[in-house]
């Protein structure tokens, strides 16, 4: 091979590193607004100050030359030329995040941070006691607990471990199935007291129940059973599951529990124990390529096991009404 046929084949198949015009960091910032559609949502998913989002954002522009984005009313929507790059930007955010995950991998020591993202009443309720006898027997692990009732993308590294209550599809997570949760209606004794027996499905209709934000879903489930509610039923919402039990201790009304804390709870039984418990399965979940971590494998074992006593436990008699 002569020297211009080697010339040739390296600008053809080599990256030439002199062509990239613009930072990462700023493609970063404009792959993030563009998803969240606002500078401050962006700004808030990324740990940053709008004013030096704002400034990334606007360098890209200056370094590309091109306009990304146009203001409507208070979010930002992507220009011709911005719907067309965001879709590059898309692709290395993908590569960067395989690559932060091949790393994360093969860390091998047992210290450091692992990320568990858990549904608001697992985390408040079920968690703590479990994270601190992990915290006695690893004390170099710090664990960071996101709680959310949506589900995390363990791809964007949203979380490494997940507790869920549904199999993932993603052929790319392991998931092992802990055991089934069980969950009942409560209310507090002296809301039950001064509403009388709630002795049956038609005898529901007159009591208050607590609900969630979206509500239609829990609504159409309770009247799956014949409890026959409608919305005038409900007399407080929330989207947080701890207000929700909040407003049930309080006696504001019914609301639901799973049976490990309703059951425990002082002050609070059963609404309906004639009622079958709603029953619902555990699992853990990790990305594959995070499951050749020590560290990350460690706090998966543990919580497998501490997870799966939790739920075995369950099943106690239902308090008298």
């Amino acid at each position: 091979m002569c020297i211009d046929e080697i010339r040739l084949f390296y600008m053809q198949f080599c990256m030439d590193w002199r062509s990239i015009r613009f930072d990462w960091n700023r493609a970063r910032a404009f792959l993030v607004t563009a998803e969240e559609g606002s500078l401050s949502a962006a700004a808030r998913a990324l740990g940053l100050t709008q004013p030096t989002l704002g400034r990334q954002i606007g360098a890209l522009e200056a370094e590309l030359d091109v306009l990304l984005f146009e203001r409507v009313g208070r979010g930002l929507r992507l220009t011709a030329p911005g719907l067309e790059l965001v879709e590059h930007a898309r692709a290395m955010g993908a590569a960067a995040s395989r690559l932060s995950l091949a790393a994360s991998g093969q860390a091998q020591s047992l210290e450091g941070t692992v990320r568990i993202t858990a549904s608001e009443a697992t985390a408040v309720f079920d968690l703590p006691p479990i994270l601190s006898r992990l915290r006695e027997t690893e004390p170099g692990i710090t664990i960071e607990v996101v709680a959310r009732n949506d589900l995390s993308d363990l791809r964007r590294r949203e979380a490494d471990i997940a507790l869920r209550n549904a199999r993932p599809t993603d052929p790319d997570l392991i998931a092992r199935l802990l055991g089934e949760s069980r969950a009942h209606l409560y209310a507090a004794t002296s809301y039950l007291d001064r509403i009388g027996p709630l002795d049956g499905p038609g005898a529901m209709a007159r009591a208050h129940f607590i609900g969630f934000e979206e509500n239609e879903p829990f609504l159409d489930g309770l009247n799956a059973l014949g409890l026959g509610l409608t919305p005038a039923n409900f007399v407080a919402l929330s989207a947080c599951h701890p207000v929700h039990w909040a407003m049930v201790r309080a006696g504001l009304g019914i609301g639901v529990m799973t049976e490990r804390v309703g059951d425990a709870e002082p002050g609070i039984r059963r609404a309906a124990p004639w009622l079958e418990p709603f029953r619902f399965p555990v699992w853990l979940v990790t990305h594959r390529e995070l499951n050749t971590s020590r560290r990350i494998r460690r706090v998966f074992d543990f919580l497998a096991d501490e997870v799966a006593a939790v739920l075995a436990s369950e099943g106690t008699p239902a308090q008298p009404s």
